[in-house]
């Protein structure tokens, strides 16, 4: 039986901000223009609009046309759609990452930890559960930007998931500790980590240079691409993240801990 093998693809865009219309457009031209198997097709954190504290205007509900359009394209290109966007629901605001399958089902993963700096926590409520997807035999844990700083969140409890993907709006000033966080999550983890960001001003005249960034279980450096909007196809094998975890049983000696709430 053939090894299992993953491709994801990495949209690192720069986003027209807070115009919804003018972004999916972008992304539907780039994702049909995307040679090659499509699997698991990846935007970044609130890739309609741009990391915008303006829920009141632009957030949706699940029933809204950016989880309508993610559908839509997800079907049409027969690959799972994720990325995070503005969500309302039962009169609270989440920075909701998605997880859209070819047949409309969708996985969410709200946002755990708020960017206080910029004052989300004043506009979002934050998530409190963990969320792991599955697909083809690799298991995904589904996390956001700011997350990416607290590794207890994140952190690999035996040997509960394969990948780490994070979407972000990471700004340029601080991208050595993206960069540098990336690397350490799939060291410690054993685990892919696959962080999909954005380039460009968003509104706040706040600079973006993307490096979006693919890491192997060892942390070796798979792919990266700074100061300009890129697609790129990775292809993840399994085999690499059991082979690692059996030769370096590092996971085994973890301290264990429970998160409280």
């Amino acid at each position: 039986m053939p090894a299992a093998e993953l491709n994801i693809t990495l949209i690192q865009p720069d986003i027209v901000w807070e115009d919804k219309e003018a972004n999916l457009r972008q992304y539907e031209q780039l994702i049909e223009s995307t040679r090659g198997l499509k699997e698991v097709v990846v935007l970044p954190e609130m890739f309609s609009t741009g990391f915008s504290m303006q829920p009141e205007l632009f957030a949706e509900t699940m029933d809204g046309p950016s989880v309508q359009w993610m559908k839509e394209m997800a079907k049409k290109n027969r690959c799972i759609l994720t990325g995070s966007l503005m969500i309302e629901q039962d009169g609270n605001y989440f920075n909701r990452m998605l997880w859209v399958q070819p047949d409309g089902q969708t996985g969410v993963y709200d946002k755990r930890h708020l960017f206080a700096y910029a004052e989300e926590d004043r506009h979002y409520s934050a998530g409190s559960k963990r969320v792991i997807a599955q697909v083809k035999g690799f298991r995904i844990c589904l996390q956001v930007c700011y997350d990416l700083r607290f590794p207890v969140w994140s952190r690999n409890q035996g040997d509960d998931y394969d990948v780490l993907l994070y979407v972000a709006n990471w700004p340029e000033r601080r991208n050595l500790a993206w960069k540098t966080l990336l690397q350490a999550r799939a060291i410690e983890n054993q685990c892919y980590v696959v962080g999909v960001n954005r380039v460009g001003k968003d509104g706040n005249d706040i600079n973006h240079s993307g490096d979006s960034s693919v890491f192997g279980p060892l942390g070796e450096l798979i792919w990266q691409q700074s100061n300009e909007a890129a697609v790129h196809t990775v292809t993840l094998q399994k085999d690499t993240v059991v082979n690692t975890r059996q030769q370096l049983p590092f996971l085994k000696d973890a301290d264990r801990f429970i998160i409280l709430d």
